[in-house]
């Protein structure tokens, strides 16, 4: 049974290892335009909104701007928090305590 899973591990190992390492090394030996380096440094930011938007504008798939909404309250406090401190634990911590306070006093 043992010889029969290394095929296996093998393919998994390459399927997991190759799409990570020929980006890196053929991006490694090629000029990059600064304009797509540029370009490229939106990508978290919206990854992260695309994440985020959803659970703060959205219920039940319909869009949900109420002062009844209190994912969306809490994300002022939080993106406040954020903007003035930069510091993750802080803005985590703002964001847990908007949340409980606007499902305990709504």
């Amino acid at each position: 049974m043992g010889e029969n899973l290394f095929p296996l591990f093998l393919g998994m190992a390459l399927v997991t290892y190759l799409p990570r390492f020929l980006p890196l090394y053929i991006l490694s030996r090629t000029k990059i335009p600064r304009a797509f380096t540029l370009w490229l440094s939106y990508v978290p930011v919206a990854v992260l909104a695309a994440l985020v938007a959803p659970g703060l504008l959205l219920s039940e798939g319909q869009l949900f701007l109420s002062l009844q909404n209190g994912f969306l309250l809490a994300s002022f406090p939080t993106f406040a928090v954020a903007l003035k401190t930069r510091n993750m634990f802080a803005t985590i911590l703002t964001g847990m305590a908007s949340i409980l306070a606007f499902r305990v006093f709504m």
